[in-house]
């Protein structure tokens, strides 16, 4: 297959110039392609928001949420039909803000889904605003003094959560990216992968020369199974580390906790039809 097989005809794009979401949709691409997943079985899930509009631009199914609600319906679909690739994408504000608690019980449950947060740190669809994951004393047009409250670390809360796959890329980085979504959409199991994407109109402070000199990657060294070495590791703060922290394979995943489909992996919507067809046998057996 060929990136261009995801290719949408005639999406008539609506990021800035230079903004770091042409990478991720790139990168994206790439990956679907190099991994051989058919568009007809991909469905990606958004909320609102800039990071929200990736699925509007490549050839797949789409399912666009509201405000930091594209979880659930995430989890759900992969439920009814476990043969789909079902990945969520969203921005920070939308997964770590407003969609907070999905965002933790999600952990919780463990679907076997990818979760693919572009971290700007920053609102970029409503002008600016502080979101989550901005730094302490970031300034803007709200928060005209700077962010007094410490960024949420949602590898820190994921990880503690024991979170199934944990990873953090950086979009400028291609390949190392494109490598860390591989491993994250075959992963059996809840897979957060937060990239790093610079917002070119809206925070001056975070560039693409920022992150650059601001975070490394973690030594071959590392252990994603030592869940205490992932945390440790999660809270850094100086400079930043991209990879993959933390890994357990071992999770039974939300859907095998359900039973929800049968031995011979019959999806749950063939499997309702199939009773309801039962039932109404049933139903004319006692009519007779």
């Amino acid at each position: 297959m060929d990136a261009k097989d995801f290719d949408m005809t005639g999406a008539d794009v609506a990021w800035c110039p230079g903004c770091g979401n042409f990478l991720i949709l790139k990168t994206l691409k790439e990956t679907l392609a190099e991994m051989e997943i058919k568009p007809e079985n991909l469905v990606l899930v958004s909320g609102i928001g800039q990071a929200g509009k990736l699925p509007h631009y490549l050839k797949c199914n789409l399912f666009n949420s509201l405000h930091g609600r594209s979880l659930p319906p995430a989890v759900a679909i992969k439920a009814v039909n476990p043969e789909l690739t079902v990945i969520d994408v969203s921005g920070d504000g939308c997964s770590y803000g407003e969609g907070g608690n999905h965002f933790i019980h999600n952990i919780r449950r463990n679907p076997d889904i990818t979760n693919i947060v572009h971290n700007n740190m920053v609102y970029g669809l409503t002008k600016g605003q502080a979101s989550p994951t901005s730094r302490s004393k970031f300034k803007t047009n709200l928060q005209v003094e700077g962010v007094f409250l410490e960024p949420f670390n949602p590898l820190s809360i994921a990880i503690a959560l024991r979170a199934s796959f944990v990873a953090r890329a950086y979009c400028s980085d291609t390949e190392q990216t494109k490598e860390i979504l591989k491993k994250a959409i075959e992963h059996k199991g809840y897979a957060l992968v937060d990239i790093f994407q610079p917002c070119v109109t809206f925070n001056k402070t975070n560039t693409y020369q920022w992150f650059k000199e601001n975070t490394y990657y973690l030594e071959e060294s590392h252990n994603p199974t030592d869940i205490n070495q992932a945390f440790k590791r999660a809270m850094e703060t100086d400079k930043l580390p991209l990879g993959i922290f933390y890994m357990d394979n071992d999770r039974k995943t939300f859907e095998e906790n359900l039973e929800i489909y049968y031995d011979d992996k019959t999806p749950l919507y063939k499997r309702k039809y199939e009773m309801d067809k039962l039932k109404s046998l049933i139903e004319s057996k006692k009519r007779l």
